[in-house]
């Protein structure tokens, strides 16, 4: 650390009692008083340099006491001050600049008032020496937090920011030997400050122009995990357990409260532009950390839905703090977020669009399922036209996978609302969704989660499931799963049989178009959400084939077998199904009720002949094509 010394008589200071005075041969005459201790010393040396006591003493009766109130610095100050009006040697370094340069404002040791005074030679060797070395620069601009005012007046903070950016973005400064290769050499340093000093320091760094914007983000990393409680590397947020603002009779907390908030919207102001300048789970753990502390969360959900495809499901996973919702995970971010990546997806150019599955129609490739709370207003209350990057299909795929693996944890909570998870998972755009292995997963595990839904909110949650995306161990499992409806079960069924009788040896490839119009309009409708005539209509075509009635052509004689198998799954799954829907179904449609009793023997056909018994239900020839 540099300093610098004035002065060169020894000194003559010294105490008796409650007094100090100076050792000489000509007698007092001044009496000055500073933070409740008596300075005895001489008029010539101290108004010579100083233009307050001039001032003071004019007007004062002769042996009056001089009072110096608030004066900066303290008695410290005052009395190195007075040293150097006396000649003896004053020692100035970084710890001890600023108040001595406060103290000879105050005084008025300006050139004006003396060649080479103290201001002019304070400021000298702060610009030669101070501010062009890292340490000391920040130690002076470390001190000046303590007299902000003044410093401020005097232009003593922004000379040190200027300075302390100068030297960030130098390529000549010597590096600091507690400088990592995870953060910036600078930028534990700097983290040492307060908001407000740091918040400029950036904004002068960023002006600069010669830091990269990834550089600067890992900086505020560096800073938030000083300052915000458990925002750390290893990815977990602030505790929920926290009493921030929860405990409303602590004064305490709220001032810990709101310092935590203006530091938090403080950092988010500071984000770089770039799209990759900060990590999406830091970028999540700051949304948490504004969700415990009610701050703004507009900026972040968009800066986050900008670069979604990195984050995990565990960052999503954000403990819910709202008094109105009982859910365990705040799922109202969350589908913010994802309704604005949908929008993201949604401003890519027609050209650019991407392709989605062979399965997806053109309107499905292009766009996107709006879910439930898109026409609403946004997080912030307004909407806004996203100018990030086109998403890749890779991005997409990833996301899809993101948000059915968020769904999985959030459909556990037995507090979960359907609509909520509905709006997520519709939001999605359907070409994320290559294959709907996670979705199915979802919908299981929520059934399983509220055993106690009805019939009808079973259906609207299978409605987000497209059977045609289902692998063949998923298309396993839902065929022998109780908790689904039974024509979710039939259509698993019919597009296992499908894909079986395609893989099938000597077999064509077998499209939906190939299938009997009835069993085609049938089947089209799966995933989507038809109203209540579509869905009793589909159910009074399905009792019709369960009833005998022959939809024409001959019948397949590959994947018979595995088809025997589903079709017994399917009678243990009608024996089941004597609810009041199909009672009432039934008796509207003219159909007697020994259609299902009719049914169920035909599904327990004669082992000896299954061929015969199932070309009844699907007409195909012995090539395996359909006539």
């Amino acid at each position: 650390m540099k300093f610098m010394k004035l002065g060169t008589r020894p000194d003559t200071f010294f105490t008796a009692g409650s007094v100090r005075s100076v050792c000489t041969e000509v007698a007092t005459d001044l009496q000055i008083l500073v933070d409740n201790c008596l300075y005895h010393l001489h008029k010539f040396p101290l108004l010579s340099k100083c233009m307050l006591l001039q001032a003071l003493c004019a007007d004062a009766v002769a042996g009056d006491v001089v009072e110096l109130r608030g004066f900066p610095g303290g008695g410290e100050a005052f009395e190195a001050c007075a040293r150097f009006c006396y000649g003896i040697t004053v020692t100035v370094s970084a710890r001890n600049l600023v108040p001595l340069r406060c103290a000879a404002a105050h005084l008025g040791m300006s050139e004006a008032t003396d060649r080479g005074n103290l201001a002019a030679k304070l400021d000298a060797f702060l610009a030669s020496c101070l501010l062009r070395r890292w340490k000391d620069a920040l130690g002076v601009l470390h001190s000046t937090r303590h007299y902000a005012p003044l410093c401020e007046d005097l232009g003593l903070t922004s000379r040190c920011v200027d300075a302390v950016a100068a030297l960030i973005a130098s390529p000549d400064t010597a590096l600091p030997s507690r400088s990592t290769s995870a953060s910036p050499w600078w930028a534990h340093d700097i983290a040492e400050l307060g908001v407000d000093l740091f918040w400029r320091i950036i904004v002068a760094v960023k002006a600069t122009g010669a830091i990269h914007d990834r550089t600067v983000g890992d900086a505020l990393k560096a800073y938030a995990r000083r300052w915000l409680p458990n925002v750390a590397k290893d990815g977990h947020g602030l505790s929920a357990g926290q009493p921030f603002d929860h405990d409303a009779g602590s004064a305490v907390v709220k001032q810990v409260t709101t310092r935590h908030r203006l530091l938090l919207e403080t950092i988010v102001s500071l984000l770089p532009a770039e799209r990759d300048a900060v990590s999406c789970s830091f970028l999540l753990r700051l949304l948490e950390a504004a969700n415990i502390l009610s701050a703004s969360k507009a900026e972040l959900v968009k800066r986050v839905a900008w670069q979604l495809e990195e984050a995990s499901v565990a960052d999503l996973l954000i403990p819910s703090l709202s008094c109105v919702s009982e859910t365990l995970y705040d799922v109202d971010a969350v589908s913010a977020i994802i309704d604005e990546f949908a929008l993201r997806c949604a401003a890519v150019p027609p050209a650019l669009a991407l392709s989605g599955s062979p399965d997806d129609s053109p309107a499905h490739s292009a766009g996107h399922r709006r879910s439930r709370s898109a026409e609403s207003v946004s997080f912030d209350g307004t909407r806004r036209s996203l100018s990030a990057a086109p998403v890749s299909q890779g991005a997409l795929v990833q996301v899809g996978r993101l948000v059915d693996g968020f769904l999985i944890e959030a459909a556990k909570d037995p507090n979960m609302p359907l609509d909520k998870l509905l709006a997520i998972a519709e939001a999605v755009p359907d070409s994320a969704r290559p294959e709907h292995d996670g979705m199915y997963k979802v919908v299981d595990t929520y059934l399983k989660a509220h055993p106690e839904m009805s019939k009808s909110a079973r259906k609207r949650l299978c409605r987000v499931l497209n059977c045609r995306k289902l692998s063949e161990k998923a298309c396993t499992h839902a065929a022998q799963n109780e908790l689904l409806p039974l024509r979710v079960v039939v259509q698993v069924l019919f597009f296992e049989h499908a894909r079986a009788a395609a893989l099938a040896p000597g077999a064509h490839a077998l499209a939906a178009a190939d299938l009997p119009s009835n069993i085609r309009a049938l089947l089209s409708k799966s995933g989507s959400s038809e109203d209540e005539e579509a869905e009793r209509a589909d159910e009074q075509r399905l009792r019709a084939l369960a009833a005998g009635a022959s939809p024409g052509g001959d019948w397949s004689v590959e994947g018979l077998r595995r088809a025997a198998s589903k079709i017994a799954t399917l009678r243990m799954k009608l024996a089941e199904d004597e609810d009041r829907d199909a009672d009432e179904f039934a008796r509207k449609a003219g159909v007697a009720r020994s259609a299902s009793l009719r049914f169920r023997a035909f599904c327990a056909f004669p082992a000896g002949k299954p061929k015969r018994m199932l070309s009844r239900l699907w007409p195909l020839g012995r090539n395996g094509v359909s006539h």
